[in-house]
């Protein structure tokens, strides 16, 4: 009896000591997960095909936290998360479970300009070359977190398209809507929705004029379509600040301000980001 007891509370202990924000969650959501344990060293997770480092905690003494982003493509239904790290020099794992179910996002038709829809060679190039710069970007994971206080939406506005949605081009089903479009006339002001390092500040094919901002440990923002952008690439930037100007540059019907999150390289819903990394200090 003494034996089962003992048992029991030691797996108390694991489970009180291990969190994780979501056990069943939506493709293209962020999952939050976080360790409190002393003298413990090379904690990771691996999911998939996700191999992720946990970082410390700033704001929590003897804890470690990670973000695994949930591709918008990912197999639904049920999945394993584990979790390893090193503690008096013997590697323990730990195993969590998480269901993915299905966004349920929606539809919407866009038209455009043949030109646009489909460039030609020069500027499949110049899409390409841009892409691939983004990605190098997107991948790159700073070791510093450059953010104290919770993350704030860039404008005060109506959301005009959801994050998902399935966009139809001129009749063809050629991609999702990848971040979240706020209503926003020529030349709102945008606000950085937390600090961080200027990373992408330039005018791309598809994006218009695009600021990314880095706010380490592999979170991204970005903010597309700005009719002026306010930092270069290496500024520093706080949160609240003026990045620049909402308008209707790139691939475009309208003036809108595009909203994205990027989280270890992978696009997962803005909104939901945000609520998920305002969770760490509390969670």
């Amino acid at each position: 009896m003494k034996k089962t007891l003992l048992i029991l509370f030691t797996l108390f202990l694991n489970l009180h000591a291990l969190n994780i924000s979501h056990s069943q969650i939506k493709n293209a959501s962020t999952v939050l997960l976080k360790i409190n344990e002393e003298n413990i060293r090379d904690v990771k997770l691996t999911f998939d095909k996700q191999n992720i480092n946990f970082n410390e905690n700033p704001f929590e003494n003897n804890s470690f936290y990670a973000l695994l982003p949930i591709s918008y493509y990912q197999n639904l239904g049920d999945n394993r998360i584990i979790i390893s790290y090193i503690k008096d020099s013997k590697k323990i794992f730990k195993g969590l479970a998480l269901k993915i179910i299905d966004g349920k996002y929606k539809s919407e038709v866009i038209n455009v300009k043949p030109s646009i829809f489909k460039p030609d060679k020069a500027k499949e190039a110049r899409v390409k070359k841009e892409y691939q710069e983004a990605m190098e970007v997107y991948n790159s994971i700073s070791p510093k977190i450059y953010w104290n206080e919770e993350f704030i939406y860039p404008i005060n506005s109506a959301i005009t398209s959801d994050f998902g949605t399935k966009r139809v081009y001129n009749g063809q089903l050629k991609s999702y809507h990848g971040g979240t479009d706020f209503k926003a006339k020529d030349n709102t002001p945008i606000l950085a929705s937390n600090s961080g390092i200027v990373r992408i500040s330039a005018n791309r094919f598809y994006a218009g004029n695009s600021i990314v901002i880095d706010h380490g440990h592999g979170v991204y923002s970005c903010y597309f379509h700005l009719n002026k952008m306010n930092f270069k690439v290496g500024d520093f930037i706080n949160k609240g600040e003026v990045i620049g100007l909402s308008g209707s540059t790139g691939r475009i019907t309208g003036p809108h301000l595009h909203f994205t999150f990027r989280i270890n390289g992978i696009q997962v819903d803005p909104l939901q980001a945000i609520e998920v990394l305002n969770k760490l200090k509390a969670f």
